[in-house]
């Protein structure tokens, strides 16, 4: 029997390649997302959704009404910012038959609070980025180069460097509920991560060669034990399930060599360099999303496979069929 999964987010580059990667495995796709123009929509092959904005009062509602339309077997989320209604929505949607594999409350809570996930690494002993809030700038050193964030922001937006807590002060007034951290130098990596629901992880590692937007353009598998067993630690930390990554850095400088610095609660923009290395990550957390055991022998993979994004031509399409509406491409020289 055919697999159908809802897909949440799918303007975003983790939901596209996810619905994309589905399909591949031979799942029907029911793609969502609140914007119009999300890429996602035009996937050929899914079933495109609009919804509302995760912040419309309305959302579980229409959510749950969309489920009773399309009857999905489960739903995956590539977006966090929703994870909250979706752990409050979660009974109404098994009573529809819908399957669920969602993080729990503090891992939801640590990821999409930067202060709040530094407390919890810091609690545990996993190296991280020194962080302060606006209120403790005063403490910072003088001569350390910062990054001021927002809180709960995502991606690189908002994102700043300064060189001094001056800076930073002037910062904290335009970006929205700053923290202020030490600004790491050093080989930043992403690890794509699938914990099963015993508490076992398995981690693949890729560096982060060229970023743009926040989004991984290039990358490269690396095996690492240290930076493996830090990733776990800091999974342990959240208390993390299901599909999620965790980012940092690797240092060749005097101090902590492995730092992790921010970690999503949902699978990662470059997930692809994790399964063209020979992990099936998608397969194995659609098994748990079944709940089905993760068989982590099949999450093994090779170092050095790299892989390149690009921004690329998805539809092209006719908004205005009149044909009356075609206007010449130049205008003819006047005549003098």
């Amino acid at each position: 029997m055919t697999q159908r999964v809802m897909v949440t987010g799918v303007g975003g580059q983790p939901g596209f390649d996810l619905a994309q990667r589905l399909m591949e495995l031979g799942c029907e796709v029911i793609a969502t997302d609140a914007d119009p123009l999300a890429c996602g929509l035009s996937l050929p092959g899914v079933t495109a959704r609009l919804t509302m904005p995760v912040t419309s009062n309305g959302y579980g509602r229409e959510l749950l009404a969309l489920c009773r339309e399309l009857c999905p077997g489960g739903i995956l989320s590539a977006v966090e910012s929703e994870l909250p209604q979706l752990l409050m929505l979660r009974s109404d949607l098994e009573q529809f038959g819908v399957r669920t594999w969602l993080p729990s409350w503090p891992m939801v809570e640590a990821c999409l609070d930067k202060a709040l996930f530094y407390r919890l690494l810091t609690e545990h002993g996993v190296p991280t980025p020194v962080t302060w809030g606006p209120e403790e700038i005063d403490s910072i050193p003088p001569r350390c180069v910062l990054v001021v964030k927002p809180r709960r922001g995502q991606g690189s937006k908002d994102v700043v460097f300064c060189q001094t807590p001056r800076q930073a002060r002037v910062l904290c007034e335009v970006v929205p509920e700053p923290i202020v951290q030490a600004r790491i130098e050093g080989r930043e990596f992403t690890a794509d991560c699938l914990v099963d629901r015993a508490g076992q992880a398995s981690v693949i590692l890729r560096y982060r060669l060229l970023t743009k937007g926040g989004l991984s353009m290039v990358g490269e598998t690396f095996h690492d034990v240290q930076v493996r067993d830090r990733v776990a630690e800091a999974l342990t930390a959240v208390e993390a399930t299901g599909l999620c990554c965790v980012q940092g850095f690797v240092r060749e400088c005097p101090g902590e060599r492995v730092l992790i610095t921010e970690m999503n609660a949902r699978i990662a923009g470059g997930f692809r360099l994790a399964e063209a290395a020979g992990a099936d990550l998608v397969a194995e957390a659609l098994a748990g999303l079944w709940g089905q055991p993760v068989v982590h022998e099949r999450l093994s993979y090779r170092s050095g496979v790299r892989l390149t994004k690009c921004v690329t031509t998805l539809d092209i399409s006719d908004t205005q069929p009149d044909k009356s509406a075609i206007v010449p491409g130049c205008r003819e020289r006047s005549q003098r």
